[in-house]
């Protein structure tokens, strides 16, 4: 949103504002001239029924009677006096009542002749719309007030953990590397790899059915039901780009094998740079890659995308993508077949690694890309990632169920209150001192299975990218909220916006 429109909005509230005083005051004024022109008449009243007993007295003293035919001209006489005197009050105080000045509006006119208006109204009226307007909407009290909200709810500040929560998130993260170190591990000896392997199976199985794989025929045959579900995959969905080994690309891509072409080939990464590249090249029937520090583009042959204009094909590219993703993720058919367990589609956005083509680690004087390649090629794949992502998400719900209980508990919140927002510092701190146990665990055991690091392959492959990557977003989150403690959080503002306008549309509905 502009700020010129926030700045014309808030100028509209300051007429508006402007106005409802005017009217404010404009009503005190003709309640205050009609309490004075009601005073008046009471004193008129009173003047004239004092007249009337003093005549009466009058004619009783002197035993005058009056006749009725009289006594209507007598009542005509009195009031022609009233109607005199109310005329004489109202000649000596007339009030005269100025209109209020309005803005020209019209529901026809454009959003700029209104502004127009507004100006106008505002030169009129001596209201000066050069400074800050959103001074002048609020009084003192909701000023000092908003303040007090926007440093308690949207400032980033540190954390003032006790040693209780530094306890509490220790543990955690002392539990859940534990966790990572007996049962995740290396891929193919991961005992929690085994259980995500086997359900990953069985989400490619289940989707193949949802596109008509009869399950049911391939039991009876006695086939490998897997291995079949993927070969339907691979038969239903083909892609242009799948070249596998270096012969395929004519010697361009080099050390392109089976085990290592769903890592290089761009279309194979299951997050948007993998869709990106895949529609580009089922568009343009070319073939990317990346490898040693280089992408790497070739031509394929003709690929005819289906669909009849250019938005259905480009959702059909997406389906192809998504297709083929669901195809490759639990290895090959081939290799499934035969009992293995297959190379399945790297971990999202772990194909950038091929891009830091440096250093030299090993006896080989290997680059770092070649040793992630190598990391994939020993089941550092999706499916791995996966596993990996277990004790990071325990760790998480521990520490969030921990920091509920304990302000609900021990520093008697209401439940309300004690929910575990990412916007409360303490909660962050104590997320980032439990991943980094969790990771400092697993850095240990990496360091010690792969001989005190000289082999960075097996260091690598013990390593738990997941909890490291989750470690570095709460470091870089702790770290801003320490160096811009103070200033405006930008997230926590952005969700209240989110959660009120939620809100009015709820109520809308």
């Amino acid at each position: 949103m502009k700020k010129d429109y926030l700045n014309d909005e808030a100028n509209i509230l300051i007429v508006q504002k402007h106005q409802l005083n005017n009217s404010e005051d404009k009503i005190s004024e003709i309640d205050s001239i009609l309490l004075s022109i009601q005073n008046e008449q009471k004193n008129n009243d009173s003047s004239l029924d004092n007249m009337i007993d003093e005549m009466e007295k009058l004619l009783q003293d002197n035993e005058i009677k009056i006749v009725d035919n009289k006594i209507s001209e007598i009542d005509a006489i009195l009031l022609n006096i009233q109607l005199e005197n109310e005329i004489k009050a109202i000649d000596k105080n007339i009030f005269t009542i100025k209109e209020l000045d309005t803005v020209d509006f019209d529901e026809n006119m454009s959003w700029d002749d209104y502004l127009k208006s507004i100006q106008e109204y505002s030169f009129r009226n001596n209201i000066d719309l050069k400074e800050d307007p959103f001074k002048h909407i609020m009084t003192k009290s909701q000023e000092v007030e908003l303040q007090k909200r926007i440093k308690d709810e949207f400032s980033l500040k540190n954390a003032q953990c006790d040693k209780y929560d530094y306890m509490i998130a220790g543990t955690c993260g002392v539990i859940t590397g534990l966790i990572d170190i007996l049962f995740v591990g290396k891929p193919g000896e991961s005992k929690l790899g085994d259980f995500t392997d086997e359900q990953a199976n069985k989400i490619t199985e289940k989707f193949a059915e949802l596109l008509g794989w009869d399950k049911d025929k391939v039991i009876e045959k006695g086939s490998n039901t897997t291995a079949s579900a993927i070969g339907f995959l691979e038969k239903k969905f083909k892609i242009n780009y799948d070249q596998a080994t270096t012969h395929a690309t004519d010697g361009v891509v080099e050390n392109l094998s089976l085990k290592n072409h769903h890592l290089k080939g761009l279309g194979h990464s299951p997050d948007i740079i993998g869709l990106f590249f895949s529609i580009l090249n089922q568009f343009t029937n070319t073939s990317s890659f990346i490898s040693n520090g280089q992408i790497i583009t070739i031509e394929t042959e003709e690929f005819e995308l289906q669909g009849h204009n250019f938005i259905a094909k480009v959702f059909c590219g997406i389906a192809n993508w998504f297709g083929h993703i669901m195809s490759d993720w639990t290895g090959s058919s081939g290799t499934v077949g035969q009992g293995g367990r297959g190379t399945g589609v790297p971990i999202p956005f772990y194909n950038l690694l091929q891009m830091i083509n440096i250093g030299e680690f090993g006896q080989h004087k290997q680059t770092f890309a070649t040793i992630t390649t190598k990391v994939f090629e020993q089941g550092y794949d999706a499916r791995h990632g996966i596993t990996m992502a277990i004790p990071v998400v325990i760790n998480e719900l521990l520490i969030r169920f921990m920091y509920t209980m304990k302000a609900h508990f021990y520093h008697q919140k209401d439940w309300k209150d004690s929910m575990p927002s990412e916007n409360i510092p303490e909660l962050r701190r104590m997320l980032l001192v439990g991943h980094g146990t969790l990771c400092l665990i697993d850095g240990a055991d990496a360091y010690i299975r792969s001989g005190a690091g000289s082999d960075m392959v097996a260091f690598l492959s013990s390593t738990n990218l997941i909890a490291w990557v989750r470690f570095g977003h709460l470091g870089l989150k702790e770290l801003n909220a320490w160096y811009n403690s103070g200033h405006i959080d930008s997230d926590a503002v952005d969700k209240y916006i989110d959660d009120d306008l939620k809100q009015m549309l709820n109520k809308n509905r």
